[in-house]
């Protein structure tokens, strides 16, 4: 092979080029063939109870187009009993590794990517036979920025007529360029949820920030540099790790390709398409929690996750304007929100100590107000690294403040239209982390500039946003005067009509207090639809 016009050589400079958004299409990568490539490949083979297809999978392997010196395959056994074998056809740098502690894909895979030397990491698993260019279609995307993440493609077949051949003339086959005889590939059954995706938005060059719902593990690849800084597989999940390891990829800067030269087939119909609903009702609970992104599985209200939609970042000295701007922030018809508080708050201590005259006294009433609130972190100081949440809002002052639908609003606004960052004049910033993530990774620096070129950017002014001066934001509390007890009958009459009149179909938010009523002025509606 040759290197054709530049294809392939590294980032001069430590700079990459900047993909904007997932539109892919803005690389040039060389043609199959027609290149010489230089990165080390590790192609991960997590196996369990796959005995059977196993030794058609490493065939397959064995007839690569990619330089078999660059190429390396760590089958890890999950478990299996009795133990993982080595066929006899099988690439040359081949070896077993066997899990010694959880079990599991996300852990296998995790357990083969850290034994693995590759600066590249390939994902395969082991009902996949792969074509001859399959590897070196994918690796050649990474040869171009290190932010890639690949998908090959496939067809599911019966795998029956296959289990009666050697797999010896299977490499021979598929090493000829004649792994179509197989099988008729336009027969095969596809991905269809997945190539669904895939073609409603230009093999997702137009989809934007979600383009990661499509990531699936059957056959993928991405450089380890990017699976590090995503933090490695989740080893605790058993299913749905893909998705889940897809949301921190994108956070992490990366961007999508189907590929549609790697072409595999399937042995037998997976996991998810026997058993669809299982599956679902499974990862609706468990990736909900971990995945922002997955909007629909989320409740609208009173419902809290473990990595928030949204981080509102309020670096300020202590103060009663403070309070307010934070209560203001908790106020929104957004629930999924954690507010992140940076004091001293090591400075706080039980001695005795003046009550009123107290020098710590307004860091002291902060913390108490907050001590006990799940949607409030108080610490020593900004998280470093990377934003854990899918969007950061960071406030430069407290003498701003949301309305109840500004922050839901704001986000609706990001995700229509894709951009990555609003900032908003008196107030702060909000940046979407993927974008930040991207512009860091690509360029070196985060520059405003930089977030424009990669996702776009908009200045708002501050009632363009949904912000007005704190001191003029109400926050609704309980009504509570002294007041003589209400004839019951009358009580019953208010409530019902609280509770709406029956049969109308339309059903009021109940209020403690008169004064919460107003809350309701103006019904919106979400991204996907559903009501705020």
């Amino acid at each position: 092979m040759t290197l054709r016009d530049g294809a392939g050589a590294p980032p001069q400079g430590g700079a990459q080029p900047l993909v904007r958004r997932n539109d892919w299409g803005s690389l040039a990568p060389p043609a199959l063939g027609e290149w010489t490539p230089r990165l080390s490949v590790s192609v991960v083979v997590p196996t369990y109870a796959a005995r059977a297809t196993l030794p058609y999978v490493l065939a397959g392997l064995a007839a690569q187009s990619y330089p078999a010196h660059l190429l390396e395959v760590v089958v890890v056994d999950d478990g299996n009993s009795p133990p993982v074998e080595l066929p006899d056809v099988r690439p040359e740098r081949t070896r077993v590794v066997r899990v010694e502690s959880g079990w599991g894909r996300a852990n296998a895979c995790h357990t083969g990517a850290l034994a693995g030397d590759g600066e590249v990491i390939h994902w395969l698993d082991s009902d996949m036979l792969v074509f001859r260019e399959h590897v070196e279609a994918q690796l050649r995307w990474h040869h171009l920025v290190d932010y890639t993440v690949v998908l090959g493609t496939k067809r599911f077949v019966d795998p029956a007529p296959l289990l009666e051949r050697d797999p010896a003339d299977v490499r021979d086959l598929v090493a000829a360029g004649r792994a179509d005889e197989l099988w008729d590939w336009d027969a095969g059954e596809p991905h269809k949820w997945v190539e669904g995706m895939w073609r409603r938005t230009g093999d997702l060059t137009e989809a934007g920030p979600r383009a990661f719902r499509a990531h699936v593990g059957a056959t993928g690849s991405l450089t380890r540099a990017l699976y590090d800084d995503a933090g490695g597989m989740d080893t605790a999940l058993i299913l749905g790790e893909d998705m889940e390891l897809g949301h921190r990829l994108a956070e992490a800067g990366g961007v999508l390709v189907p590929e549609h030269a790697a072409r595999a087939w399937h042995l037998g119909r997976s996991h998810v398409m026997e058993k669809k609903d299982d599956v679902n009702r499974h990862n609706d609970s468990f990736l909900a929690n971990l995945v922002p992104g997955m909007r629909p599985k989320r409740n609208l209200h009173g419902r809290t996750y473990d990595v928030p939609y949204l981080e509102v970042v309020v670096d300020a000295p202590p103060s009663d304007e403070l309070i307010h701007c934070v209560d203001a922030v908790l106020d929104s018809t957004l629930d999924d929100l954690r507010v992140v508080l940076p004091g001293s708050w090591h400075e706080l201590h039980d001695g005795r100590r003046s009550p009123l005259a107290d020098p710590l006294l307004d860091l002291r009433i902060v913390e108490r107000t907050y001590r006990h609130d799940p949607r409030v972190e108080l610490v020593p100081g900004v998280p470093p690294g990377r934003c854990r949440s899918s969007f950061r809002l960071t406030l430069d002052s407290t003498a701003w403040a949301p309305t109840p639908v500004a922050l839901q609003a704001m986000l609706d606004d990001l995700e229509r239209t894709h951009e990555g960052t609003r900032i908003i004049r008196r107030v702060g910033r909000l940046d979407r982390t993927a974008a930040v993530s991207r512009v860091a990774r690509a360029l070196g620096q985060v520059s405003d500039d930089g977030l424009d070129a990669a996702f776009g950017l908009q200045v708002l002014a501050s009632s363009q946003a949904g912000f007005v001066p704190t001191a003029e934001r109400d926050v609704p509390r309980h009504e509570g005067k002294l007041k003589p007890p209400v004839d019951p009958a009358e009580s019953r009459a208010r409530l019902a009509a609280d509770l709406g009149s029956p049969g109308d179909g339309h059903v009021h938010d109940a209020a403690v207090g008169d004064d919460v009523r107003d809350r309701q002025d103006g019904e919106r509606r979400g991204l996907f639809g559903r009501r705020l």
